[in-house]
């Protein structure tokens, strides 16, 4: 096997996630979390589904946590084969605002500590499981004005956890990208890979062959996408292609460009660009405020607006 040299990535560029009732999504990632909706969309393989985009106030990637929210959407099974829990960066001093909060909102928490890191565990309202991880080094980031105070407001990714039945071929796969193993829990069930970046750097693999099996539904991630550059992108494609699978041509997303690969452990992976970025067809300042649809289903406006449900998505405000 001829290994494309040169290949890292920094880490996450955005993760994907099916949901249910969009209006609940929406008020739990910007009321509770305190994320900004940056783009309000459309999947693009599905026009009658809404694709919403959460992240900090310029919707940064590494940052971006987004949507498909199916009304009426069956409960998924969170397993073996998917990327079952998405790790969000917070300062360490704040580890005890984010446990107050949320259970003040309801929300059902679990604090533990893993790899010497103080984590918040809890879950959206589809029962995605997700964590808030304390760290030191957090970055000062780019936080949106909202319900969140600056000071203990989320950064962006820390991790996501891959649960998978025999993690070989992820493993190698990871390596190839630039990911390193840094730490390993007693049983070796849990396995840390870390690349070098600031945002998303982080992968844990989870191995345990006794897990059932993961089934797609709201409250169970679709895909994570990690950072790549224009001008590798044909590269990774071959890099894929030489661990034995079978990426998609270059796909234009509009605000990014993607490649996409199932892994052999079952999650599939996106490989996006940078840019243009979210702002390339609104301003920053009015981010999400509106349907944005890409130039090839303009044309399709109506009927897709039609189609969509209602979304109330008033401006989140300083508490």
């Amino acid at each position: 096997m001829s290994q494309q040299r040169g290949l890292e990535t920094p880490g996450i560029h955005h993760v994907t996630a099916i949901a249910g009732d969009p209006n609940a999504n929406h008020a739990f990632y910007t009321e509770t979390l305190g994320l900004r909706l940056v783009k309000r969309s459309v999947n693009q393989d599905d026009v009658g589904v809404y694709h919403l985009f959460y992240a900090d106030d310029a919707g940064n990637p590494g940052t971006s946590m987004t949507f498909f929210p199916y009304v009426g959407a069956r409960s998924g099974r969170v397993g073996a084969g998917q990327a079952t829990t998405v790790s969000f960066t917070i300062p360490a001093a704040s580890v005890d605002y984010w446990a107050d909060r949320l259970a003040e909102r309801g929300v059902d928490v679990e604090t533990r500590e893993r790899f010497g890191d103080a984590v918040v565990a809890f879950a959206d309202p589809d029962g995605l499981p997700l964590e808030l991880v304390g760290r030191e080094d957090a970055p000062a980031g780019d936080p949106p004005t909202g319900p969140v105070p600056d000071e203990h407001a989320i950064r962006g990714f820390f991790s996501v956890e891959l649960s998978l039945s025999d993690a070989g071929s992820t493993v190698d796969l990871l390596e190839a990208m630039g990911y390193a193993e840094t730490e390993r829990d007693d049983a070796g069930h849990r396995r840390r890979f870390e690349t070098d970046g600031d945002l998303g750097f982080v992968v844990d693999v989870v191995t345990d062959p006794a897990t059932p099996r993961g089934t797609p539904g709201a409250g169970t991630v679709h895909h994570v996408a990690y950072r790549v550059t224009d001008e590798e992108q044909e590269s990774w494609r071959g890099l894929l292609q030489e661990h034995g699978l079978r990426p998609s041509e270059v796909i234009d997303r509009k605000w990014f460009r993607s490649v996409y690969a199932r892994t052999r452990g079952g999650v599939l992976f996106e490989f996006a660009t940078g840019g243009p970025g979210y702002d390339v067809d609104e301003p920053r300042s009015a981010l999400g405020e509106r349907l944005v649809l890409p130039e090839w289903l303009e044309d399709r406006r109506e009927e897709i607006e039609e189609g969509l449900p209602e979304l109330e998505t008033g401006a989140p405000t300083p508490e």
